[in-house]
């Protein structure tokens, strides 16, 4: 039987048949989609390598079953630069090394953008550190991974100031 579903994703229309309903949406975009920005590292969802953003929220997508989310807003990593312009969470990763083989460089910057969407870790450290626990980096890049967040969630909160004045 199959079950037909729309999706949003990084602000285009797709509309998909799915022949098995336990299609994954991490399945999904890699498979279908040859989105493959978005990385399959544990497929148990304790690594956060799938990390997207689904209606604003974060969620690893190897746990997400497409068929549950029809209808949904997904936004991927290779949704955020606009042409050659970096998203500040991009750039910032680049300016404090927040990378170093890169594999899980995709999920921590969709991770750390879905964090600083819901306002939950300030400028604390420790608090960054906490709320990016679900995603792991297996080359050790944390220090500049916290430095990165901290750095791009200044550069929004200016850049949002700046529009509401």
């Amino acid at each position: 039987m199959n079950h037909s579903i729309s999706l949003t994703v990084n602000g285009a229309r797709r509309d998909f048949v799915l022949d098995d309903p336990r299609v994954t949406l991490l399945d999904l975009l890699r498979e279908r989609l040859h989105l493959t920005g978005t990385k399959k590292g544990c497929d148990r969802g304790q690594c956060g390598a799938c990390t997207i953003l689904v209606d604003g929220k974060r969620i690893n997508s190897c746990l997400a079953l497409a068929i549950s989310h029809d209808g949904a807003d997904i936004l991927t990593i290779e949704g955020l630069a606009r042409g050659d312009q970096l998203h500040p969470v991009q750039a910032a990763f680049i300016a404090h090394d927040g990378f170093q083989c890169g594999f899980c460089t995709p999920g921590q910057i969709m991770s750390a953008i879905g964090m600083i969407k819901e306002a939950q870790a300030g400028d604390d450290p420790e608090r960054i550190r906490e709320c990016m626990s679900g995603n792991l980096c297996r080359c050790g890049a944390y220090a500049g991974i916290v430095d990165a967040v901290r750095d791009a969630q200044g550069q929004m909160d200016e850049s949002n100031q700046r529009r509401s004045a």
